[in-house]
C-alpha cells in the first residue's frame, strides 16, 4: 500500500511538470520527487516546449502580454511586429516607467505642453488628467517667472542707462526757443465699471504723458528706457481745447515718476467696495496716441506743441478728444499762491521752493517753464491753436545763430527719428506704445480710435 501511494505521487509530480497551469511555467508548489529531481527537470522542459509550441501552433496567436512563453537558447525571442515582447511594459510599473535624461540634456529648463507631452509619449506613458493640470500649472508658474525677470531685466537696463536717446546727437544745432523736448502719450479712463468707453460721455478722464529727453538728443532703435522723469498730467475736461476760445484747466498728478510705477499705479485697472454702491471697478488706461512734443518759447508766452506718429491714422476717437496730426497749445502756470477756477481748484496747491515761488512774482499766471512741471499739483492752463504748430515752431531772432536749425524742422525731424524707432518695437500700434512703457500689451487695452 505504501509503494503504490509513493509511486501515485511521483506520477502525480511529472504530470505536474509535463503539463503546465498556464502559460508554460509549472503549477506553483508542484516539486518533483527528491530522487527524480535532475530527470525530472530535463524531461519537463522538453515536454513544456513542445506543449508549448502546439498551443501557440494550434491558436495562431502569441500568449497574451503578463506572461513569458518559455524561450530555448538555441531560438531568438518571439516578437511582434517591430518590438519583442519582452519590451512589453509591465502593467503594474506603467506609470512609474520614465525614459532617463539624456546625456548632456539641460536641466531645469521650462518645457512647453507640446513638449512635456512629446517626452512623456516616447517615455511610453501616458496622460492622465492630474499630468495635464500638473503640466498647465508649471507651464503658468515658468510664464510668470519668465515676467517678472524680463521686468528686472527691464528695470535694470533702466538703471543703467540703456535706451534709444543718444544723448548729444544733436551736436549743440536744437534752437534755444526749444525749452524742453521728448515723447507724448495720450491716454483716456472710462467711468466706473465701463471697460471700453462708447462716447465721450463715457471716458471718465483724459491724460497726457511727457516722457523727456536731452535737448540735444537724437532718437535711434530701441525702447526710449525709463529715466525716472516722466510726468502725469491730468485733464479733467477730457477733451483737449482746439480754438483760442476753448481754455481747460489741467494739472500735475505724478512728476519725477518710473515707468514701473506708473504701470503699477495709473495704468492698471483696479476693484474696491463700497458701502452704498458694492464692488466697483476703475478701468485700465486704455491709450489713444503717441507722438513727439516740445515746449517752445515765443518770447511773452510759451507753447506745448506736437507731432504724432501713432495712429498712422487718426480715428473718431482721436477727433472727438480734439487731437490732430499736428497740434499746440498756449500753456502758462498758475500761481499757487491765488485760488484757482471754483470748479477747477485742489485741495492743496503745488510746493515750489522759495526761489522758483519768487519767480511768480504777483502775477497768477506766467508762460509755463519745463520745471513747473516737475511738481505734483502744479495747475496749468492750455489754450487752443487753431493754427496747428505754427506759431509754437515759429523761428525766433534771440534763439537763431550758427548751426542751429529752425524749431519746426528741428520737431519734423525727432519726428521722423521717433516714427522709425516706434514701427521696431512690436507687431502693433499698441505693442508699441506699451512696449515703450515697459509694459505688457496683454495685462492693458488696446489702442483705442473708435468709439
Amino acid at each position: 500500500m505504501v509503494t503504490t501511494r509513493s509511486a501515485s505521487r511521483k506520477a502525480s509530480a511529472s504530470a505536474a511538470i509535463a503539463f503546465p497551469a498556464s502559460g508554460g511555467f509549472p503549477a506553483s508548489g508542484a516539486v518533483p520527487a527528491s530522487g527524480t529531481r535532475s530527470k525530472s527537470r530535463k524531461s519537463s522542459t522538453s515536454a513544456a516546449s513542445t506543449s508549448a509550441a502546439s498551443a501557440s501552433s494550434a491558436l495562431g496567436t502569441s500568449p497574451a502580454w503578463g506572461t513569458s512563453p518559455p524561450v530555448t537558447a538555441a531560438s531568438p525571442p518571439p516578437t511582434t511586429g517591430k518590438h519583442r515582447i519582452d519590451d512589453a511594459p509591465d502593467e503594474d510599473t506603467h506609470w512609474k516607467k520614465r525614459k532617463p535624461t539624456p546625456r548632456g540634456a539641460k536641466k531645469n529648463q521650462p518645457q512647453t505642453i507640446e513638449e512635456s507631452m512629446r517626452n512623456r509619449f516616447a517615455a511610453g506613458g501616458f496622460y492622465r488628467s492630474s499630468d495635464v493640470m500638473d503640466t498647465f500649472r508649471a507651464t503658468a508658474e515658468s510664464s510668470k517667472v519668465q515676467e517678472r525677470a524680463a521686468d528686472e531685466t527691464a528695470d535694470k537696463k533702466s538703471v543703467e542707462g540703456e535706451s534709444a536717446v543718444e544723448a548729444n546727437g544733436r551736436e549743440g544745432s536744437t534752437p534755444s526757443s526749444i525749452l524742453e523736448k521728448g515723447i507724448i502719450y495720450f491716454f483716456i479712463r472710462g467711468r466706473v465699471n465701463i471697460n471700453e468707453p462708447s462716447s465721450v460721455n463715457e471716458v471718465a478722464r483724459s491724460y497726457i504723458i511727457l516722457r523727456p529727453i536731452e535737448k540735444n538728443a537724437k532718437l535711434g532703435a530701441g525702447t526710449i528706457g525709463d529715466a525716472g522723469n516722466s510726468r502725469l498730467c491730468a485733464i479733467p475736461k477730457k477733451v483737449l481745447p482746439t480754438s483760442g476760445r476753448e481754455r481747460w484747466i489741467a494739472f500735475v498728478e505724478k512728476a519725477g515718476v518710473s515707468f514701473k510705477d506708473l504701470k503699477e499705479e495709473f495704468l492698471k485697472s483696479s476693484d474696491y467696495e463700497t458701502k452704498t454702491a458694492g464692488a466697483r471697478h476703475t478701468p485700465a488706461a486704455t491709450p489713444v496716441a503717441e507722438g513727439i512734443y516740445a515746449i517752445t518759447s515765443t518770447g511773452r508766452e510759451s507753447h506745448l506743441a506736437y507731432i504724432l506718429t501713432i495712429p498712422e491714422k487718426l480715428g473718431e476717437v482721436q477727433h472727438e478728444m480734439g487731437l490732430r496730426e499736428k497740434g499746440s497749445f498756449v500753456i502758462s502756470t498758475k500761481n499757487p499762491q491765488y485760488p484757482g477756477p471754483a470748479n477747477a481748484r485742489l485741495p492743496k496747491g503745488a510746493d515750489y521752493p522759495e526761489e522758483l515761488q519768487k519767480e511768480f512774482r504777483s502775477l497768477r499766471w506766467v508762460p509755463t517753464q519745463p520745471k513747473h512741471l516737475d511738481y505734483v499739483n502744479t495747475q496749468f492752463l492750455l489754450i487752443g491753436e487753431s493754427s496747428g504748430i505754427e506759431k509754437a515752431a515759429e523761428p525766433q531772432k534771440k534763439g537763431k545763430g550758427k548751426g542751429k536749425v529752425e524749431p519746426l524742422e528741428e520737431m519734423e525731424e525727432l519726428e521722423e527719428e521717433e516714427e522709425k524707432r516706434m514701427k521696431s518695437l512690436g507687431k502693433d500700434d499698441s505693442d508699441r506704445i506699451f512696449a515703450d512703457l515697459q509694459a505688457h500689451m496683454k495685462d492693458h487695452p488696446k489702442l483705442q480710435t473708435t468709439f
